[in-house]
């Protein structure tokens, strides 16, 4: 009996010995920390962290940030980031590591090569339909009027397409321009458009990344149906202080970065302003006193970027960041005349039209443990609009008439949110969070003032009732190693909207997968649902600041997507490949009816809108060589993209606006040596879709009650809706970057030439009548011809 039961605890002993053996064997510890640009100290976004011997990795946050935990003893750790150095490091894993990592620039174009290829490639990459364009790229390619735009490049990649010629307007996927959200870090942009469209409101020299989602969207992102463009601002330098300025045709700008303590805290303070009207005052000046009168009118917008951060400890970092900005036309017009009965008169005229956006968020960065990060923001965002006209006549001391307008529309968001990452093992990356939202909504007031002193006139003001709501959102996400083949990012993104009394509640689940076929290339699916609890109402193609922001309410519901794709990704030597077809359905889509306006807003504009469903589905290709001396990429789009209203077209489906058949992009970067490179673009589209009329017939003559007869005219048959197409687009652009380094500072000329074969475009087409034919015939109206820009810029 007693060596049974000897024999029984010797047994189990012995297992719990084979145990603690097989627990040691198994035990892992966790290395983390920061990685971020030597140079300039900014935490770098993507940078990839893994085992050379078992390939298990991660890549850093948007902070920055990275954890990974792997089986205890020695290990060769390669961190790398795109044109950086990369660094071996040998650690003995026997506990919990912090290791910060500081990253180099490769200058010679061989290395950057080498370093670039050790990355993250596209076919081992879960995340599908997204593209990251460096901000290096996106300055050195050819501009308009010496201005740098990031939505203009944007609009270079398949899937994407402009609005018109020169247009800042992206439109993804046969969605809209209201279904795009735009973050600047973090905080969502109403209007992101200068001078009607023709340039966006970010100023590049502030950027510090840029990439694009069109589709696979992770869970962490929602509110909209189409896409996510994630715009970074600079951190600024926390090693020594730099400075940037330059001078366009168009505007000029400034940026200044540097430590607020050095290695703790950093800054960075940017400014642009267009400065024609400046220029032109003068003369303005000269011809309004020639017409005997004294004033002045101009146009100009302005944009400043902030961003301050400071490492409280460890494991804390604040931040604050800051954008502001403003689209301004104005005329100032007085004049004296002869009055009534020899009294002297006196006339002045005043107009204003502005609008603009100001963003802000305070963040904060927590690192709970080594495997748990948080980032918490409080953040703000408003666009308003402000159009305002007054008037005034005097005889003598008399007013004699006196007239007023103004109109003004308005948004305002505050938020607060959280998103966590929680890195438990290599295989798993898991990210969770939540936010929530008041919005505050003014569609429009107006107000108008009209007649005589004596009489007292018309004095009144009109408005569309103020709405606030409430929109909240909960995700998690993990991006999740199956197996060496097999990798899936699977989330849900729980959204709640209340107004008026109405609550709406959404669940929409996102799902990525790749499948690794071999070493180079890998299949890839995802499926995603949207829910997007905002509408904008939007008066023509153009990109005017009169579109509103409007809600859902008890009768028009929040626009709704589903989106399916299909993809295939290889890596080749020094080249990227892919090619995605997809499929997407959207529903309760509104358009302002027709023969509606905006400015009518004695009627509500839930009695002036549309409500219909949408449909685009398509392929694209896209070659892409990020390294070496010469760089660039080839896309190609095939799509279609269809609407459908009740009450528009007859209840019968029409082609979207910005339906094009073929859309075709070229793009190329060439060093031909350090202080010289050269870029050139080459654009194809099919033509817009446009309404023209197709023939006329005479209406029958209409007779009063008195017996009277009137002629009732032609009336005109306009046929289908978006049944003709403008002329296809295309359209060549070159430049050239001129760099000299001098003791303290570089200086850097910049040329560029818009359309550079004088191809005329399309812009709109309008009908006339041919006297000589006698006939109504279309012309075609052209905006840009073969336009010559410089700009000039100093970095010190």
């Amino acid at each position: 009996m007693t060596e049974t039961k000897n024999n029984k605890i010797s047994f189990l002993c012995w297992t719990l010995l084979v145990f603690q053996l097989s627990y040691l064997q198994a035990q892992k510890y966790t290395l983390h920390g920061f990685i971020e640009d030597a140079e300039t100290g900014e935490k770098l976004f993507g940078a990839t962290v893994f085992d050379v011997q078992t390939y298990d990795g991660t890549i850093t946050n948007e902070y920055g940030f990275y954890s990974l935990t792997l089986p205890e003893g020695e290990k060769q750790i390669k961190f790398s980031y795109l044109g950086y150095k990369e660094i071996v490091r040998e650690i003995e894993l026997s506990d919990n590591v912090e290791l910060n990592i500081k990253l180099t620039l490769s200058n010679e174009l061989e290395e950057v090569v080498i370093s670039a290829e050790k990355g993250e490639k596209i076919q081992e990459n879960t995340q599908m339909s997204s593209v990251k364009i460096p901000i290096s790229q996106i300055k050195s390619l050819p501009t308009i009027g010496g201005e740098v735009d990031i939505l203009k490049s944007l609009q270079l990649l398949p899937g994407v397409k402009s609005g018109n010629e020169a247009s800042a307007g992206i439109y993804v996927r046969g969605g809209g321009p209201d279904q795009n959200l735009i973050l600047l870090d973090g905080v969502p942009v109403y209007n992101v458009y200068h001078l009607f469209g023709f340039y966006s409101v970010f100023n590049a020299d502030a950027i510090s990344s840029v990439e694009l989602f069109k589709g696979g969207f992770p869970a962490r992102f929602g509110g909209r149906l189409s896409s996510v463009i994630d715009i970074r601002m600079k951190e600024g330098n926390n090693k020594s202080f730099h400075g940037e300025a330059s001078i366009g045709l168009i505007s000029s700008k400034a940026i200044l970065e540097g430590p607020i303590k050095k290695n703790k805290g950093s800054f960075m303070v940017s400014g642009r302003r267009t400065y024609l009207d400046l220029i032109l005052r003068p003369f303005i000046k000269k011809s309004f006193r020639d017409n005997g009168e004294n004033g002045v009118t101009g146009y100009y917008f302005f944009d400043a970027n902030a961003k301050a951060n400071y490492k409280l400890s460890n494991k804390d970092r604040i931040f604050l960041s800051f954008y502001g900005g403003q689209d301004k036309f104005y005329l100032r017009n007085e004049y004296n005349y002869d009055g009534i009965n020899g009294s002297s008169g006196y006339s002045r005229t005043k107009a204003d039209f502005g609008w603009g956006n100001l963003t802000s968020s305070l963040r904060w960065n927590h690192l709970f443990s080594d495997k748990l990060f948080a980032n918490s923001s409080l953040t703000f965002t408003r666009y308003g609009l402000l159009s305002a006209y007054e008037g005034e006549k005097r005889y003598g001391e008399q007013v004699y008439e006196l007239y007023a307008f103004k109109y003004a529309s308005d948004i305002q968001d505050l938020g607060v949110k959280i998103d966590i990452d929680w890195l438990p093992s290599p295989h798993h990356s898991i990210r969770f969070g939540g936010n929530a939202i008041y919005h505050n909504f003014q569609p429009g007031v107006l107000s108008f003032k009209a007649g005589e002193e004596e009489t007292g006139g018309i004095d009144t003001t009109l408005n569309q009732q103020k709405i606030n709501a409430a929109e909240m959102y909960i995700f998690a996400e993990d991006d999740w190693t199956i197996s060496r083949r097999i990798k899936a990012n699977l989330g849900v993104h729980g959204s709640m909207f209340h107004v008026r009394g109405k609550n709406y509640f959404s669940g929409q689940p996102r799902l990525s997968v790749r499948y690794l076929l071999n070493e180079k290339s890998s299949l890839k699916a995802s499926y995603c649902r949207m829910r997007q609890y905002l509408h904008l109402l939007a008066n023509s193609s153009i990109n005017l600041p009169t579109d509103l922001w409007v809600p859902p309410t008890d009768r028009i519901k929040p626009q709704q997507s589903w989106q399916a794709a299909l993809g295939y990704a290889r890596d080749l030597p020094e080249i990227e490949l892919s090619a995605e077809v997809y499929y997407k359905e959207m529903k309760k889509m509104i358009t302002y009816k027709d023969g509606t306006s905006f400015l009518l807003v004695t009627d509500s504009w839930e009695n002036k809108v549309a409500i219909g469903n949408g449909q685009s589905y398509g392929l694209e290709l896209f070659a892409q060589k990020k390294y070496g001396k010469t760089t660039g990429w080839i896309g190609y789009t095939l799509s279609w993209s269809w609407r459908k209203f009740e009450e528009i077209n007859f209840g019968q489906k029409f082609p979207y606006k910005y339906d094009r058949r073929h859309d075709i992009s070229i793009v190329v970067t060439h060093q031909i040596s350090k202080r010289i490179d050269i870029s050139g673009t080459w654009v194809f589209g099919t033509g817009n879709a446009i309404t023209l009329p197709q023939g006329y017939y005479n209406a029958m003559p209409v007779i009063d009650d008195n017996g009277n007869i009137y002629e009732a005219g032609d009336i005109i048959d306009y046929g289908s809706r978006n049944g003709y197409r403008m002329n296809p687009y295309h359209r060549m652009d070159l430049g050239i970057n001129f760099k000299r380094q001098m003791k303290h500072w570089q200086r850097v000329w910049s040329l560029s030439v818009f359309n550079l074969y004088n191809r005329k475009n399309p812009f709109y087409i309008y009908q006339d009548y041919d006297y000589i034919q006698q006939k109504n015939v279309f012309k075609q109206v052209s905006l840009f011809p073969v336009l010559p820009s410089f700009s000039y810029a100093i970095k010190f």
